[in-house]
This record gives C-alpha cells, sequence and structure tokens, in this order.
C-alpha cells in the first residue's frame, strides 16, 4: 500500500514539475529547401557555423559548366574516397548533363539520383531539418542551384575500432569477437548469427544534441509484441541532451531504479545476446559503444557464461555450481567471521579459538572495525587496479596487496585471520563479475548486520534481500524466476546445465507459450549392432 501511494506521489510530481517536452526538442528550421543556391547555403552556414572541419564545396558541372552545384560535408565523418569517386567525377564527366541552367527542375535532380551517383543509399530531400540531421550523421548533401529538393547521400567513413577479442567476457571456448563502437557493425555481427528473414531492427534517434541512434533487435514472431511495445515506449519517452553510452538508456529504462539489482542486462559477445534473442528477449544497440542492453532480465543470468553451453554438461555444472558458492562468500564471508569471532564463540573449535584469541592479543580495533578498513582499502586497490594503465595498475595491485596487508599485521593494526578472510573474499568476487558492484555493498550492509546483531543480523539481511529479489520485475518478467515463482520445467538451466538435447524448449518465464526450440527425443543414440 505505501509502494503505491509513493508511486502516484512521484507521477504526481512529474506531472507538476517536469519541462514540456518542447524545451528539450531541437529547435531546427523547418522551412523547405530553396531555389536559390546561395540561400540554401546561407542557411546552412548560420545554422551549423563556421567549424573548420565543415565543408562547403561549390562547383560548376555540365554543359560548359552552367549548373551550378554545392556538396557539404563534415571532414571526419565522411568518406572523401567515396565522395569524390561517386559524387564528383561523375557530375563534372558525364555527358548527359547537357541542360542548360534555366530548365533545371526536380526531374533534373532525379536524372541525377537515378543514372549518375555511384552511391548505395541517395534519399531526395526537401527539408532544411532533415538536410542537418543528416550531415551531422555523417552523409553528403548536394545541392543544385535552380532545384527545389537536395540528395542526401550516404558516405559515411570515420574512423572505428574493428571486431576485437570481447575484454569483459572472456572465454576458453566459444567464439572471441565482441562488439565495436559502430551501431552497423555490431547490427552485422547479429545477422551473421541469425539468418532469419524474423530478425527485426528498428532504429530511433535519443538525444537533443548527440543525436545518438538506437536500435531494437529482436525476433518477430518469437519475442512478445507486449514486450516489443514496453520496450519502444521506455525508449520513446526519454528525453535528454545526450545518450553517449548504454549505461544511459539503462538508467532511463530499468525498472527498480533505487534497488541494487540491475533489472538489464549487458553483453559484449554476439553470440550472448544472439542466444538470447532466440529465447524472445529484446535487445537494445546503442551508437558509440560495444556494449549491448538485453531485456527482460533475470538474477540467474549473472551465474551464466556463454562457455556453459559450448562444453559437456558435466563440467558447466561444477563450475556454475562453484560461481554460486564464490558469490555466497564474496557476499558473506567478512560478515560470518565477525559474527563468529564475536557473538559465537561456541561454535569455533577450542584449538582453533585459541590461536584467533592470540592474534587478537594487542589489536586496538574490534573485528567489524577491521573488516571494514581491510574492505576499504581492498575496493581502494581494486579501483587504481582498473584505473592507471594496464602494467601499473596490476603491479599496484599485487604489491598493495602483499606490502601493505604484511605491514599492517606486523604493525599490529590488523589480525592475520583477518587478512585471509579478505584474501578469500576478494579472489570469490572476481568470479561474478556482473555482480561485483552489488557484491561490494551487500558485503558492506551484512558486515554491519554482523557487527551489531550477530548470526540473527546475517539472517534478516538474507531474509530482506529475497524478499526483495523475490519482487522485482525486469519489464514484466519476475526477476527471480524461475525460482520465485517456481518454475519447475526451467530449473534445468539453474543450478545445474541440462544437456542442450535435453533443452527443447524455451524459458517459459520469457517465452509465455513455452514453444519449442529444438525436436524433443535427440538424444543420442549409439548405432545399432544390427
Amino acid at each position: 500500500m505505501i509502494g503505491f501511494i509513493l508511486k502516484k506521489l512521484r507521477f504526481w510530481q512529474m506531472l507538476k514539475f517536469n519541462p514540456k517536452k518542447e524545451d528539450y526538442t531541437t529547435k531546427l528550421p523547418q522551412s523547405e529547401i530553396s531555389h536559390d543556391l546561395g540561400k540554401n547555403l546561407k542557411i546552412l552556414k548560420d545554422i551549423m557555423g563556421t567549424s573548420r572541419d565543415i565543408i562547403f564545396r561549390e562547383f560548376a558541372f555540365g554543359h560548359r559548366g552552367q549548373v551550378k552545384g554545392a556538396i557539404i560535408f563534415i571532414d571526419g565523418l565522411t568518406d572523401k574516397s567515396t565522395i569524390n569517386q561517386s559524387i564528383i567525377k561523375p557530375l563534372m564527366f558525364d555527358s548527359r548533363l547537357t541542360g542548360p541552367e534555366e530548365k533545371l527542375d526536380n526531374d533534373y535532380i532525379d536524372l541525377i539520383k537515378t543514372t549518375m551517383l555511384y552511391a548505395g543509399d541517395v534519399e531526395q530531400v526537401t527539408s532544411i531539418n532533415d538536410i542537418v540531421d543528416g550531415c551531422l550523421s555523417g552523409d553528403t548533401i548536394l545541392f543544385i542551384n535552380g532545384c527545389k529538393d537536395a540528395l542526401l547521400i550516404s558516405t559515411e567513413g570515420w574512423e572505428s575500432r574493428g571486431v576485437e577479442d570481447a575484454k569483459t567476457d572472456a572465454v576458453v571456448r566459444g567464439p572471441r569477437e565482441g562488439f565495436s563502437e559502430s551501431l552497423r557493425t555490431n547490427t552485422a555481427l547479429l545477422r551473421r548469427k541469425i539468418k532469419s528473414t524474423e530478425f527485426t531492427l528498428e532504429t530511433m534517434v535519443i538525444g537533443k544534441r548527440t543525436k545518438t541512434s538506437v536500435c531494437i533487435a529482436y525476433l518477430k514472431g518469437l519475442a512478445n509484441p507486449s514486450l516489443i511495445e514496453e520496450v519502444r515506449r521506455r525508449l520513446e519517452r526519454i528525453n535528454t541532451d545526450a545518450i553517449l553510452e548504454s549505461g544511459y538508456i539503462e538508467q532511463f529504462i530499468e525498472d527498480a531504479p533505487f534497488s541494487l539489482f540491475s533489472t538489464v542486462a549487458n553483453s559484449e559477445k554476439p553470440d550472448v545476446v544472439a542466444a538470447k534473442l532466440l529465447e524472445g528477449r529484446a535487445a537494445i544497440l546503442v551508437d558509440g559503444t560495444p556494449f549491448v542492453l538485453t531485456v527482460p532480465m533475470l538474477f540467474i543470468e549473472s551465474f551464466q557464461s556463454a562457455e556453459d553451453y559450448y562444453s559437456r554438461p558435466y563440467f558447466a555444472s561444477l563450475i556454475r555450481t562453484l560461481r554460486f558458492l564464490a558469490f555466497v562468500i564474496s557476499v558473506l564471508n567478512p560478515a560470518m567471521y565477525v559474527a563468529v569471532s564475536t557473538f559465537h564463540q561456541e561454535l569455533i573449535p577450542t584449538p582453533l579459538l585459541f590461536t584467533q584469541a592470540a592474534a587478537h592479543e594487542g589489536i586496538p580495533f574490534p573485528a567489524v572495525v577491521q573488516a571494514l578498513i581491510m574492505g576499504v582499502f581492498f575496493e581502494i586497490l581494486r579501483e587504481a587496479g582498473v584505473r592507471l594503465p594496464r602494467p601499473v595498475g596490476q603491479a599496484v595491485s599485487i604489491v598493495g596487496a602483499l606490502v601493505i596487508g604484511e605491514a599492517a599485521v606486523s604493525a599490529g593494526v590488523i589480525e592475520a585471520p583477518m587478512v585471509i578472510m579478505v584474501a578469500i573474499t576478494a579472489v570469490s568476487s572476481f568470479v561474478i563479475p556482473a555482480q561485483t558492484d552489488v557484491g561490494a555493498i551487500l558485503r558492506i550492509i551484512y558486515l554491519i548486520l554482523a557487527g551489531t546483531m550477530g548470526g540473527f543480523g546475517i539472517l534478516l539481511g538474507l531474509i530482506g534481500t529475497l524478499i526483495h529479489l523475490a519482487s522485482l520485475r525486469s519489464f514484466g518478467t519476475p526477476y527471480f524466476s524461475p525460482l520465485a515463482p517456481l518454475t519447475a520445467r526451467d530449473l534445468k538451466d539453474v543450478f545445474i546445465r541440462a544437456p542442450i538435447w535435453a533443452m527443447s524448449t524455451r524459458p517459459r518465464t520469457i517465452d509465455l507459450k513455452g514453444s519449442q526450440r529444438q525436436k524433443s527425443n535427440l538424444k543420442p543414440d549409439p548405432p545399432s549392432d544390427e
């Protein structure tokens, strides 16, 4: 009831205090193109300014140079070779352009579009607004004096990083290619994986000043239409100046913005995104970033790896179990140590209790303070290792962990068992990269609860976390499914990874129909002796 009232209050405040959408939209002239070439160029120079990278190239062509024209493009966003060979050269050397200037009309520019230009994508436009948007996106604009239309010619050719190994999703077996910063390259990588006419891409532009291209990818007929409509609605309501990375989009469309747990997944590998699309999900690709968002997201996805499905099921199931164990250790290990050493000493074997008491002798801080100090120190080392250049970062992490940890024990500031506990926690936290940020915050919360209430505090924290996970939804899908609500048929890909031939249906939590993705009874059988 309280949550419902808070949602209504937030909605009322949004209606009352949010600026109107018109305040954030690009206000460009909507006037149509003029017959006068000089007037068109003057309007564009007033709009786009006098930056050195914006090229206005005027030239004459046709019979005895009677036709006046101009091209406008942005140096660095276009391929100059394409402009020279596919636009300027055909215009200047084609003998068919012999008509006098006074007879020029839209049929003339249509002749150029259909018979002379060598570019693959040419669009005839009539609005100054379309001209500006196309030019800022890397297209070249062709004006002809006397014609009221202009040509928008695709000549994108900026420098971009090629297809390289995925940096965040390393695998031993499986495809090594990862997404790049080019939207068209990323869609092509998905096309290579999914060669189906049902594969659909919907593109929109978000951001008043950045005008970032955002693409929704899904399989028509497989993805739930209500899911695609919801994704489209949440993207269309975004009204902001800039979208520089998919993380911007994620924070605008997630279901629970105040939750520690992300309800929107991301991946850098085309095979991972393709597998999720084939389950009926939707992907959101953003120009300028190699990270692709996928929705809906389930909590269990954090413990799954693409390599699980390329290896045999026995070892993959063992590794997945170790991931769950590592997550529990990374979150609860310091809290359990503090609770046992401070409140529940009777649980410690007597010889170990004597050893622990001897190690704590002379230490001025209680166990909870020591754990907090070492936890903060570990996070500082981890951040330094990430932000510094790779060789320097690794050296700082190793030297800091060894030297400073040993010095802290020798100086009597931290007890030796605490250093061991923090080291085990640090190593375990690296096993689940997708939950690293969540694990760091939960670790501190459980540590404070353990330091104040012992094991009872940890139990309260676990119950609260489980209730919160069970209450979350991601685009209408229960976040903690198939565990809550329990879907028995989907448990074959949770704690263990069943053989590929046994997973004949799509997850019911994603595909409500639970449709078949492969034929049943595909278990391999040895050949008969007959």
